[in-house]
């Protein structure tokens, strides 16, 4: 593994107890970064902690689709760690799959709500802080789903599309201070998302992608604390891919 300092850095994981999140939360613990992870599952909240077993390691659970929820958490990791270098969005729901013309509105809002409104009321209630101490890495998880669109997935899809325009946008607004926000666009890892999807769906992605297997989620978790680090003092609204080959821009 390879060595990427974190040392004396704070950060803040959402979806952080489990699949992508568990493994970034794990691998910025080993990098020596303090870790706030978030996480609506309560039950999944404790046992990250034990799991990861470190005393540089904290979990709360949040629903981070509530603003006011969102900025309390924020005071709450400012009280315990005094500041925020390192935001990660990674929380996200799939949700189920159908023709989008056969779509439930109820769902369409609740994909579009968790994946991206989630992801701006975090950006919104940490850059200021960010620009405060001017320095912060903000990672967002999307999706190859944005930049290609699934079918029978339009709303998941749009929600990263969405994701990825986010951090295009937001990466120019801070890209005269010291702060990144670039964003991660996987293939699919057998994490506890792919309970939410059709057997089928989960055999056309794997047949779309040339390595012809499913991403680690160690390999997600390197590839964001390098992006997470100071070592990355320059790439900024960028999108990186991580798709075995998938990828088509």
């Amino acid at each position: 593994m390879n060595k990427i300092d974190l040392k004396n850095k704070i950060a803040v994981v959402t979806g952080g107890a489990q699949g992508f999140g568990l493994a970034i939360s794990k691998r910025f613990i080993e990098s020596g970064a303090t870790v706030v992870i978030w996480d609506i599952d309560s039950i999944a909240t404790k046992d990250a902690i034990k799991i990861i077993n470190s005393k540089k390691c904290y979990a709360f659970p949040i629903d981070i689709t509530n603003y006011k929820k969102v900025k309390e958490g924020i005071k709450q990791v400012l009280k315990i760690c005094n500041k925020i270098d390192i935001f990660v969005n990674n929380a996200g729901y799939h949700g189920i799959n159908a023709n989008t013309w056969d779509y439930p509105i109820d769902e369409w809002e609740k994909i579009l709500k968790i994946n991206l409104t989630a992801t701006y009321y975090c950006c919104k209630a940490v850059v200021p802080h960010m620009i405060k101490n001017n320095y912060g890495r903000i990672v967002n998880i999307s999706s190859n789903a944005g930049k290609e669109g699934n079918p029978t997935a339009a709303c998941y899809s749009s929600a990263k599309a969405g994701t990825i325009a986010l951090t295009k946008s937001l990466g120019k607004e801070l890209a005269d201070k010291n702060i990144s926000v670039n964003c991660v666009t996987p293939a699919a890892a057998k994490t506890r998302i792919f309970d939410e999807m059709e057997p089928e769906f989960i055999d056309y992605m794997l047949s779309k992608i040339p390595r012809k297997r499913f991403a680690k989620v160690e390999e997600l978790a390197s590839l964001v604390s390098w992006l997470s680090s100071e070592e990355n003092s320059f790439a900024t609204g960028a999108v990186y891919d991580l798709t075995g080959g998938r990828a088509t821009y």
